[in-house]
């Protein structure tokens, strides 16, 4: 048997010797198998829907096999595969461009299959629909922007200089070159999809793109809210389905060029001519600059796109050198610790957090009225406990999130724009804030923060004598989504845990109010403050609230939600100092960021209010030059300063007076 025949079963004969089938195979004269058409003339024919190969009569290819001095042509890699079922066997038999025998397959799936492939209408409908939902995800994944807000049926109506490229060069490419080329292409813009979609929700969170560089800790931080806000079944099928969305995305975008680059060389003029078309279309509308509406029809967007990310890639690497030489610069460094900080001697200086507490709350329209009556109340309760307040305007170096970012600018003087600077900050020898209260031996230095709930290494770098995170403030309530233990309560465990204590030293605190943060569903409100408790009040509370995954169904309802936590921060912080504050208790309350951009409604700023709240005259008046707003509300004209300016303007002014 030559190497070149593939081998056949006999047929089976009747017991009356019939002769077999037509179409089967026969013995030839020497004893070879070869195949019989239905007349036994030699030929052989095979029926494959439309199409028809024929074998020379004059060589029997299936006796002898091919001429081994022959040439074999490369295989075509866009070669038609047929199929033709065996009613007997259910042979499948493929063939390739050049129309030789493939192999066979057996068993029911080759039935199946060739019932299916009986159906050639139904086969060519299939092909031509993948094909289009192919060159749909092609053109999606070159089009769609990296901002949901973005996003709009004119994007997709766009010329892309980068497919026109990629299409130019695929068709002049030879055929092994092009599908290596078109495999890395696909890979490659469906690797840029998933940055675009991964970009999406940052700008969604923090009004910013992924940091390919220094934002990799921040998908931890994700995960862990989603299982603190919707549980861990949540969070597993979350991340289930984002891993899921972008394998599929990758390979999906890989598929789509290489079927489209196939569907190209089979029809090369039309492609080229195509091709040429848009170009000069492309070039057209970018000299002319032509729109729809807004949009640019010709686009070099993800060029563009890339651009800018090798160049934050670039930014980011060089940060590190930069920051460095900003963190040597200490203007208190040498400042002998008798004359830090004079101002305040004998004082309990609290520095508290309101989570999110952006300028948003105050001018935004929608919340206006009821935050400014808030401020209004809070501000007529300290005045007739016999407190007064100023207030100003603080830059934040983030926004939606990133609350360790801010509390580190503003107790550093640096601008921690991101985690590689917060590394480098919390493992160097940097005085901080309140690092500098405790250099002075004035001041016993704690923390209150109820939204750690792991080892928090930090806190040494910060100079905390002690820390109560939300496992050492003796609250025996629920979790309000994120939030692990409500103000009010916070608030009142530093009165029973620190402040209240009798005999004790001045305190420096810092305190961080968690009530805030997003999510903002379900929220406390205030209880009376003898009725607090353990905490446990706090379960009947809870189911008065509202279900976060209902809320976040309408901006509308979140933005409610968001103005609500805020004014429960503000009344358990005002109400707290009107009930336990006194003639040596010093207030500076903040907010660390803005809420996300569903609240923020698309504005992009990232400023936040800060008050200082006193009943000794002789503090304020250490900041009367500073022209800030008489009240908890700062006037829209009231200063501003970035978070990373305050440190030393307030060391300078409560230090020795000229």
């Amino acid at each position: 048997m030559s190497l070149f025949t593939r081998p056949h079963q006999q047929p089976d004969r009747t017991e009356g010797g019939a002769e077999p089938d037509a179409g089967t195979e026969t013995a030839g004269p020497d004893g070879t198998p070869r195949a019989k058409d239905d007349a036994d003339t030699g030929t052989g024919t095979t029926d494959r829907d439309t199409d028809t190969a024929t074998t020379d009569p004059g060589a029997d290819t299936a006796a002898t096999g091919p001429d081994p001095d022959a040439t074999t042509p490369d295989p075509d890699p866009d070669a038609i595969v047929t199929a033709k079922p065996d009613d007997r066997a259910g042979v499948v038999e493929a063939r390739d461009g050049s129309g030789g025998t493939g192999g066979t397959a057996r068993g029911a799936g080759a039935r199946w299959f060739g019932r299916w492939l009986r159906h050639p209408r139904a086969v060519r409908g299939v092909s031509m629909g993948t094909t289009v939902l192919a060159g749909l995800l092609v053109v999606f994944a070159l089009l769609v922007p990296n901002r949901i807000e973005r996003i709009e049926f004119a994007s997709f109506l766009r010329i892309p200089a980068e497919g026109v490229l990629l299409a130019g060069l695929l068709l002049a490419l030879p055929a092994r070159p092009r599908r290596i080329t078109a495999v890395v292409a696909g890979a490659f813009l469906g690797l840029i999809t998933i940055l675009k979609f991964v970009d999406m929700g940052f700008y969604q969170v923090l009004a910013r793109p992924f940091d390919l560089v220094l934002d990799w800790i921040l998908i931890e931080h994700a995960t862990d809210f989603l299982r603190e806000t919707f549980g861990r079944t949540g969070q597993v099928l979350a991340v289930i389905g984002v891993i899921a969305l972008f394998v599929a995305v990758l390979v999906l975008t890989t598929l789509s060029v290489v079927r489209l680059t196939n569907l190209m060389v089979r029809h090369r003029p039309v492609a080229a001519r195509t091709t040429l078309i848009l170009g000069t279309a492309w070039i057209t509308c970018m000299t002319l600059g032509l729109q729809l509406g807004t949009v640019p029809i010709a686009t070099k967007g993800n060029a563009e796109f890339i651009g800018n990310r090798v160049e934050q890639v670039r930014a980011g690497l060089a940060d590190a050198r930069v920051f460095e030489k900003q963190a040597a610069v200490d203007a208190f460094a040498k400042t002998p610790p008798d004359q830090l900080l004079t101002g305040l001697r004998g004082k309990d200086v609290l520095f508290t957090f309101i989570e999110s507490y952006g300028r948003v709350a105050i001018d935004d329209p929608a919340m206006a009225e009821q935050t400014d009556a808030v401020l209004a109340e809070g501000t007529s309760r300290l005045q007739s406990a016999g407190f007064a307040s100023r207030s100003g305007w603080l830059q934040s170096p983030v926004t939606g999130a990133g609350s360790w970012l801010a509390h580190s600018t503003f107790l550093s003087g640096l601008w921690i724009k991101n985690q590689q600077r917060y590394r480098s900050l919390t493992t160097s020898d940097r005085m901080t804030l309140t690092k500098y209260f405790g250099r002075t031996g004035a001041w016993r230095t704690v923390g209150i923060v109820p939204g750690v709930r792991r080892a928090w290494p930090e806190g040494r770098f910060f100079g905390l004598d002690h820390i109560y995170d939300s496992e050492h403030l003796g609250y025996h309530g629920p979790y309000f989504s994120w939030t692990p233990v409500p103000d009010q309560f916070s608030m009142e465990a530093f009165q029973r845990l620190e402040h209240g204590r009798k005999d004790r030293e001045p305190i420096m605190a810092e305190i961080i109010l968690a009530s805030s943060h997003n999510p903002w569903s379900p929220i406390a409100h205030m209880i009376d403050w003898e009725d607090l408790g353990d905490g446990s009040v706090f379960h009947r509370i809870k189911k008065e609230g509202t279900n976060p995954a209902e809320v976040w169904k309408d901006p509308e309802k979140v933005r409610a939600e968001y103005r609500k936590a805020i004014e429960y921060s503000i009344r358990s912080l005002t109400e707290w100092m009107e009930r336990y504050g006194d003639e040596d208790t010093v207030l500076v309350f903040l907010g660390d960021h803005q809420p996300v951009p569903t609240v923020t409604a698309g504005d992009t700023g990232k400023d936040v209010p800060i008050s200082i709240v006193a009943k000794d005259p002789k503090v304020l008046d250490r900041v009367a030059d500073w022209g800030w707003t008489d009240g908890l509300k700062p006037a829209k004209d009231a200063p501003r300063w970035g978070m990373d300016k305050f440190r030393d303007r307030f060391m300078t002014a409560y230090g020795p007076q000229p």
